[in-house]
């Protein structure tokens, strides 16, 4: 009876234990079945789109097969390579610079009161003024180049990333600092291991909500005043009331939007924001 007593209740703990343990095997991963969600929704997407374009049967709306076979025609081609990579190229130049001058300015208007109050604004200013006119004003200053192209995609993004810095600036928490000069670590170790962390959710969220600000101006500003990339190529299918071509470059730019945000962006936010559990 004894032993019954001792060892009873550890044996019959025993399969409750296994059953536990084998039964996140049998669960599919949250990671998978979001994947299988989106990719599931992009199937209805496009099943809609067939539908529509046979329901059309006009010029106006090619189906889906049409415009897939145009984009295999362009890539062969080397059209669609060479003027996506352009874009992309002004993409990735345009945001790195809006990104560094968005968040230094972010954090001293954060940081700084009197500053705050001095460049607010101008703040509301830029937030306010149309895309379109900057983008005309910066041709007529710097020319029909793509450092204006770059320059007027940057300062129509810049403020967006201040507006969204300066406000993690304000909400770092100031125990964390007096800590951290407690121990007498120097302002880089200061900067990178406590004030940094702090502003990295507002950095994601300046981010993501500025690269898909950033990839609508720039087809804009190779549309008014450049002679190569995405925009370009839109505008001339559209002279030519190129539907089926207007279709095919959009894909694929929607497309590499959509890469971009499934293995750079989202991968790095979960990571940045592991530590908030």
């Amino acid at each position: 009876m004894t032993v019954k007593a001792q060892y009873g209740p550890r044996m019959s703990a025993q399969p409750h234990q296994r059953a536990s343990t084998q039964a996140p095997a049998s669960e599919s991963p949250p990671a998978r079945r979001d994947a299988l969600t989106r990719f599931a929704s992009l199937l209805v997407f496009v099943l809609v789109w067939h539908v529509a374009a046979l329901a059309v049967e006009s010029s106006t709306l090619p189906p889906p097969l049409t415009v897939f076979e145009r984009i295999v025609a362009e890539t062969v081609s080397l059209a669609l390579p060479q003027h996506l990579a352009t874009t992309l190229s002004r993409v990735v130049i345009s945001f790195g610079a809006a990104m560094l001058i968005g968040t230094a300015i972010g954090i001293a208007m954060g940081h700084w009161r009197r500053l705050d109050l001095f460049l607010d604004g101008w703040l509301v200013l830029g937030l306010n003024i149309p895309a379109l006119v900057t983008i005309i004003l910066c041709y007529v200053w710097f020319g029909l180049n793509d450092a204006a192209a770059i320059i007027a995609v940057a300062i129509n993004k810049i403020p967006t990333v201040v507006v969204t810095v300066r406000e993690g600036a304000r909400a770092v928490d100031p125990r964390l600092m007096q800590v951290a000069r407690a121990y007498r670590l120097s302002r880089w170790r200061t900067f990178t291991r406590v004030y940094l962390p702090q502003l990295q959710p507002y950095l994601m969220a300046a981010a993501r909500s500025g690269l898909s600000l950033i990839w609508k101006i720039v087809l804009v500003v190779e549309l008014l005043g450049r002679s190569n990339g995405i925009g370009f190529q839109l505008n001339v299918f559209f002279q030519f009331f190129d539907i089926t071509g207007i279709l095919a470059y959009t894909l694929v730019f929607a497309a590499i939007v959509l890469l971009v945000e499934a293995l750079v962006l989202r991968p790095l936010e979960r990571r940045v924001t592991r530590w908030r559990g």
